[in-house]
C-alpha cells in the first residue's frame, strides 16, 4: 500500500455490490479503471498524474491486491479468474461487460461528488472498453480506451469486436453525431497482439471522426526502441520523456481532460 500514499480510501455500494475506492487530488472526476493484474505501483502512478493536473483521480478495486508490484504469477492469476468471472465478457462476442453498470454508478457519483460538466473514464486492457461502454450514460464526457482487450482476439470478428452490446453501440454512436465536441481517444501499441489493428479499425467504422486513434509504433527497429510485447501505454510501458510517443499519449490524455473537464461549462 505504499504507492498509495497520498490517497485516500473509502468504499462505494451499488446493486449490493462494494469495493474498494482511492481518491487523490481535487477538481472534477477522472475515473481510473485498472488493467491487469491490478493497481500496481505504476497505475497509481499515472493516477497521480492526473490529480496533479487538476482533477480528482479516482480508482476503483475491481480485482486484485491495491499496491501490489505485478509479476508474471500475479497477471496469470488475475487473467484466470477474470475468464470465469461473469462480470466480465472476456470471450463473448456484441457483449457489454456486466461490471460496467456498476462503474457508471460510481462515475454519476463522483460527478455529483466533484461538480464540473461531467467525468473522463480511462480504460485499461480487460477494462479498456469500459469507457466506450460507460458512455451510455451522458455524464462521461472525456473516454479514453487504453490497450482495450476484450473480448479476446480468438477469430477475426472478436478481433473487431468492441466488447459491446448492440443497443450500446447505437447508444454511443448516437452521441457522438449528436455532440459536436466529443472525443474518443484509442491507445495501443501496434505490436500488441491482444489489441489487434481491425479493432481499432472498426471504432473508426463505428465513430467516425469522434474516434482518435494513438497508435505507436512498436515494431521490430522502431525508433524509440520500444519493445515488441509493448503493452500498457499508459503504465508499465511509459517512458516519462518529452517527445518519447508514451509520453506525447500521456499528454494527449490529460489534454483531453483538461479541454473537456476543465474548459467545458458546468453542466
Amino acid at each position: 500500500m505504499a504507492d498509495l500514499r497520498g490517497f485516500s480510501e473509502s468504499t462505494f455500494t451499488f446493486d449490493g455490490v462494494t469495493r474498494p475506492i482511492f481518491r487523490a487530488g481535487s477538481g472534477p472526476a477522472v475515473i481510473v479503471i485498472t488493467e491487469v493484474p491490478g493497481i500496481t505501483p505504476s497505475v497509481a502512478a499515472f493516477a497521480q498524474r492526473v490529480a496533479d493536473a487538476g482533477f480528482t483521480a479516482v480508482l476503483p478495486s475491481l480485482f486484485g491486491t491495491p499496491g501490489r508490484e505485478p509479476s508474471p504469477g500475479y497477471i496469470a492469476q488475475t487473467i484466470a479468474w477474470a475468464c470465469v468471472s461473469k462480470e466480465f465478457a472476456t470471450w463473448a462476442r456484441n457483449k457489454t461487460s456486466p461490471a460496467t453498470v456498476w462503474a457508471r454508478a460510481l462515475a454519476r457519483d463522483e460527478h455529483e461528488r466533484c461538480g464540473g460538466p461531467g467525468v473522463g473514464v480511462v480504460g485499461m486492457c480487460l477494462t479498456g472498453n469500459f469507457a466506450l461502454a460507460m458512455m451510455v450514460d451522458p455524464v462521461v464526457l472525456a473516454p479514453v480506451l487504453s490497450q482495450p482487450s476484450l473480448p479476446f482476439a480468438l477469430s477475426k470478428g472478436h478481433r473487431r469486436d468492441l466488447n459491446l452490446s448492440p443497443a450500446d453501440l447505437a447508444t454511443v454512436k448516437a452521441r457522438c453525431k449528436e455532440e459536436d465536441d466529443l472525443c474518443v481517444l484509442g491507445l495501443r501499441f501496434t505490436g500488441d497482439r491482444l489489441v489487434p489493428a481491425e479493432r481499432f479499425a472498426r471504432l473508426r467504422d463505428e465513430l467516425g471522426d469522434s474516434f482518435v486513434a494513438v497508435e505507436i509504433d512498436s515494431s521490430k527497429g522502431n525508433p524509440h526502441g520500444i519493445r515488441a510485447a509493448a503493452h500498457s501505454v499508459l503504465s508499465e510501458d511509459l517512458v516519462d520523456e518529452p517527445g518519447h510517443p508514451t509520453r506525447n499519449a500521456l499528454d494527449q490524455v490529460l489534454g483531453l481532460f483538461e479541454r473537456q473537464l476543465l474548459s467545458a461549462p458546468a453542466g
